[in-house]
Parts: structure tokens; C-alpha cells; sequence
């Protein structure tokens, strides 16, 4: 499978702190549904990431768009990043499989250093539009070179403002 834009998402569905289930297509944003992929607890680069979103999340929601961030990490270290990275209003998604992962086109590592968990997903962050078409991509082999969030918001501003459609046309 190929992910593109303009094309149906995969599917996505974690776990949620509270015990539910969060599942792509079960929200309507009113512009998009944002998703952000984190490497885990073991990565202080994810929660420098993590609490500049949690940071940012109003500005996020004044333009329609709905966030959660999701790692393959258990509910316990879930838990754990949510309480000592001070996240307090970001949802949380946790056990996302590898399989489902590897859907989304994401890069997979091994553990390298104690910490880490065996395998584990590399970040990634997409905009999904409200009829479950992808808008926009990014995915990453590394925990650094991650979207600027600022840019992300003038992104998503000059898009719905101007209407632009998904790239990636050629």
C-alpha cells in the first residue's frame, strides 16, 4: 500500500489513556484531523516536540483541527510521558501496532541503547481531511528534522484560506 495524498488514509486505531479506543473517521474536524506519531517515552526529542504542541494546541484548534499524538509505547509508559512531560490537555494514543505502523509507511527501528523498547515506530506527522483523504505527510528516520509547528499553522492557514489541494499530483 501506498499512502499518498489525495488518497484514502490507512486505517488507525490506539488505544486512549482512558481506556477507549481512538479510531481514524470516528471525528469530523472541521478542517483536520492532525496526527502526530512520537517515538516513545525514551525520547527527550519527543517531549521538547510533545510540550511545544501541548503549548500550541489553542492555536491548532481555532482552525478546526483536532490533534492526538500516538506512539507504539504500552499504556503504562503512555501514561508515564503524559504525567512527566506535563501533558495535560494533548490526547494520547498508545500500542500502536508496528503493523499498523508499517501502513502508514513509517520507519521502524531496533533498540540501540538501553531504554529504548525492541522495536519502535520513528516519528511522523499527517493532516487527514474530514472525508479520510490525506492531505499532507511527513515521516521521519530519525527523532530530529521534525515539522516546525509554526510552519505547520501558516501552513494550514495558507491551505484553507486560499483552498489549496493536497500536492503531489504529478
Amino acid at each position: 500500500m501506498s499512502v499518498k495524498p489525495r488518497q484514502p488514509a490507512p486505517p488507525l486505531e490506539v488505544k486512549l489513556l482512558d481506556g477507549s479506543t481512538w479510531r481514524l473517521g470516528n471525528t469530523k474536524p472541521a478542517t483536520f484531523e492532525m496526527i502526530v506519531v512520537y517515538r516513545g517515552l525514551h525520547c527527550p526529542i519527543c517531549k521538547t516536540y510533545l510540550g511545544e504542541l501541548e503549548a500550541k494546541l489553542p492555536e491548532f484548534s481555532r482552525r478546526g483541527v483536532d490533534v492526538i499524538a500516538v506512539s507504539t509505547d504500552s499504556r503504562e509508559k503512555a501514561e508515564r510521558a503524559k504525567v512527566e512531560w506535563g501533558l495535560n490537555n494533548l490526547s494520547l494514543g498508545c500500542e500502536l501496532s508496528i503493523f499498523n505502523a508499517r501502513e502508514w509507511e513509517l520507519f521502524i527501528s531496533h533498540a540501540i541503547r538501553d531504554g529504548e523498547p525492541p522495536e519502535f515506530s520513528e516519528p511522523g506527522l499527517f493532516l487527514i481531511k474530514p472525508d479520510g483523504t490525506l492531505f499532507y505527510a511527513s515521516r521521519g528516520s530519525a527523532p530530529w528534522g521534525r515539522p516546525p509547528l509554526d510552519q505547520m499553522l501558516r501552513g494550514i492557514d495558507v491551505a484553507t484560506e486560499r483552498r489549496r489541494p493536497a500536492r503531489e499530483e504529478a
